[in-house]
């Protein structure tokens, strides 16, 4: 089997926000850190370009691959598509909550029916030798408890998953948005604790308003690993210190114009193979959160990205206000 990834600090799939010109700037602030795709369905792989929707750079990795399905056969087939990628993990989504998962009958829903998550793991597990993890929530509407969640575990790492990463909110699946879901259903921290007490010899890795590499710090004394979503995005530079910090391996000091021009290369090659600056200039609006310049480097950009006729002198005007 694959050596598994080293899942103490990982950023979240994140729906059209993860793809890999965000994987690979990313991937410029920690070596160590695992990285995850954008959830992708099985039946878009099967049935769509699947080259095209799995492509990434070597220097993303270490890298999973998020699933989104619920027909065991199904997912085993996109499982060696992944695999054949070059993918390290296969993740499992049964944690988003919003109307278009729902619809296709995977996401926090099948949390309702373990037993079909467990045939899932099974089959993809007879197709590939990479890892199979899941990710879930504490709960799902009325079932909001730890004898559920603790049934749901137990009936899923009996067919051989062994790394849980949980969402430490309840998915409500009516009445709430995708982002109040995020935001509106109370954090639980505790639950989540007493999760990895109950089971120590699984992995579990905790996912849900981690906002510092602090607190980061703080919550490993209670799991095996933190997952960090929108703050990673919103404001990159706090990756910065992930692996002197959290991994104890030293990397030079780096400012964010450091960061930034270490990128540039990355840019002119994308601009090159016909890539949309803007593309790329999205996921970089959050790096100088903050600083003086910072208002205007995302104003420049914001404005000026999109043209059809944007190239690299837009990003390096933009860097003017920063330098």
């Amino acid at each position: 089997m694959t050596r598994p990834l080293n899942h103490r600090f990982c950023i979240a799939p994140m729906m059209d926000w993860t793809d890999r010109h965000e994987r690979y700037f990313l991937r410029l602030f920690s070596r160590h850190m695992t990285l995850y795709t954008e959830m992708l369905t099985s039946a878009a792989l099967i049935h769509g370009d699947a080259p095209y929707l799995l492509r990434f750079s070597d220097e993303e990795q270490p890298l999973g691959v998020q699933l989104g399905g619920s027909d065991p056969d199904q997912l085993g087939a996109a499982a060696v598509l992944a695999e054949q990628a070059g993918y390290r993990e296969i993740n499992l989504n049964i944690g988003c909550p919003s109307d278009r998962v729902q619809s296709g009958r995977f996401g926090a829903c099948l949390m309702r029916e373990p037993e079909l998550v467990a045939r899932c793991v099974a089959a993809i597990r007879q197709r590939v030798a990479l890892p199979v993890t899941v990710k879930c929530r504490i709960g799902v509407d009325d079932l909001d408890s730890e004898d559920f969640l603790a049934r749901f575990i137990e009936t899923v790492a009996a067919a051989g998953c062994e790394v849980f990463i949980i969402h430490a909110r309840i998915a409500v699946l009516k009445g709430l948005s995708p982002r109040e879901n995020r935001e509106i259903p109370p954090l639980n921290y505790p639950r989540v604790f007493r999760i990895k007490q109950r089971y120590p010899e699984l992995e579990v890795i905790i996912n849900g308003g981690i906002t510092s590499l602090e607190e980061s710090r703080r919550l490993l004394d209670e799991v095996d690993g933190v997952m960090v979503g929108r703050e990673a995005y919103g404001n990159p530079y706090l990756l910065h210190q992930v692996d002197p910090l959290l991994f104890g391996d030293s990397t030079p000091a780096r400012s964010r114009l450091d960061y930034l021009r270490r990128f540039l290369p990355y840019v002119e090659s994308e601009l090159a193979a016909g890539t949309p600056l803007h593309h790329m200039t999205r996921h970089i609006l959050g790096l100088f959160k903050g600083q003086r310049g910072g208002k205007a480097f995302r104003r420049h950009l914001s404005e000026n990205a999109f043209r059809r006729d944007a190239g690299l002198p837009v990003l390096l005007d933009a860097m003017s206000f920063v330098s």
